[in-house]
């Protein structure tokens, strides 16, 4: 048994097994079912045993992940042409085919942040990253499944004792570093636990200390970060289909500190942020990043921070949302007035659907990115 077995991506020889056991869970059959292209199953007797039997003669074939991840890359371009106005990629020439990086990256959606990032380095023909995904989303194990045969590795956050923590966390550190070190593999993982609710980016220290956790007594933190070839990425939605949602979360934990989220709420986040239109949406990936000897946690974590910032796409919802909560703009944006127009009247479209006290939540998402 490898050490890494209860958190790493599937392996090829694992791959039909699990497919098939996936084509037989009753979530996943609901899902396909409820899906606009096959919901006209609902209307056929013994929907859910023809959807299983469907499920499994067009995926039987499946037996490694550069398969399954093929199939993910179709997936992942219908939705790019389905609900992404525009699609822009900066700085993928400043990596190099040979190398594997350690990619962070500000973090808006829970699975297209990595996933359109991905098919981008698979378009040109760059290997896919293994992604840092929280277990708080994989509380049912088909989730778990789809998670892992598409490069997901695990990293643990349940509340244990703290000496449990320290071992999952190292566990994780050491196979990030392993996957960059000694497979030359790429690892994707945000900045920060969770996603940015408020459109503040920050990189977090604690994230550094957990990936430098397995080599803190051997390796200095600055050269340990230049041997992983820390690549900044910033990714920018347009609209963020998820945003009513965010706001709601934030407006609740503002007036109940005791906040818990409801059962398959994540879920619902990755649905709606998949099937909701983007508008324009843009990565930019910088390049590897080189720190000296003298600077620590919190000093990378800034550096990270600043390089992000400065290459998040400003979108005329940004000013849009300045504009309507009375807010100086302090760049110079050229956007016409029309784009900004049409964008103030989608946002009061969206402010119309939520009590005036959740409001301001929703607005901050899009005019923090500018201040």
């Amino acid at each position: 048994m490898n050490k890494f077995d209860s958190i790493r991506p599937y392996k090829d020889e694992e791959v039909n097994k699990v497919i098939l056991e996936l084509c037989n869970n009753k979530n996943v059959i609901k899902a396909a079912i409820a899906s606009s292209k096959y919901s006209f199953i609902k209307k056929i007797p013994f929907s859910k045993l023809l959807m299983s039997i469907f499920l499994k003669n067009r995926f039987k074939n499946i037996q490694s992940i550069v398969e399954y991840q093929n199939i993910f890359k179709n997936l992942v371009k219908k939705i790019i042409k389905s609900s992404i106005k525009n699609f822009n990629v900066t700085g993928i020439d400043n990596l190099d085919k040979s190398n594997a990086y350690l990619f962070i990256s500000n973090h808006r959606d829970i699975t297209l942040d990595s996933a359109l990032l991905n098919f981008q380095l698979h378009k040109n023909n760059l290997k896919t990253t293994n992604n840092a995904v929280g277990n708080n989303l994989l509380t049912e194990k088909w989730a778990s499944d789809l998670m892992r045969l598409n490069k997901s590795f695990i990293i643990d956050r349940s509340d244990k004792f703290k000496k449990d923590i320290y071992k999952s966390l190292k566990l994780a550190s050491e196979f990030i570093y392993d996957c960059i070190t000694s497979k030359n593999e790429s690892i994707w993982i945000a900045q920060k636990q969770g996603r940015s609710k408020d459109g503040v980016d920050y990189t977090d220290p604690s994230v550094l200390k957990m990936i430098h956790l397995n080599s803190r007594k051997k390796t200095e933190v600055s050269e340990y970060f230049n041997n992983l070839k820390l690549v900044p990425v910033s990714v920018s939605y347009e609209k963020d289909p998820n945003d009513i949602l965010k706001a709601k979360e934030l407006y609740l934990r503002s007036v109940n500190t005791d906040y818990v989220k409801e059962k398959n709420e994540d879920l619902k986040s990755i649905f709606v942020g998949i099937s909701g239109h983007k508008g324009n949406v843009h990565i930019e990936v910088g390049e590897p990043m080189l720190f000296s000897n003298k600077e620590d946690y919190d000093e990378i974590a800034k550096i990270t921070t600043k390089k992000i910032k400065s290459m998040y796409k400003i979108h005329a919802t940004n000013i849009a949302a300045c504009i309507l909560q009375g807010i100086k703009i302090p760049i110079q944006h050229g956007f016409t007035n029309d784009e900004i127009d049409e964008s103030m009247q989608w946002l009061k479209e969206r402010l119309h659907d939520i009590p005036e006290d959740m409001q301001p939540f929703l607005l901050n998402q899009y005019s923090n990115p500018v201040l």
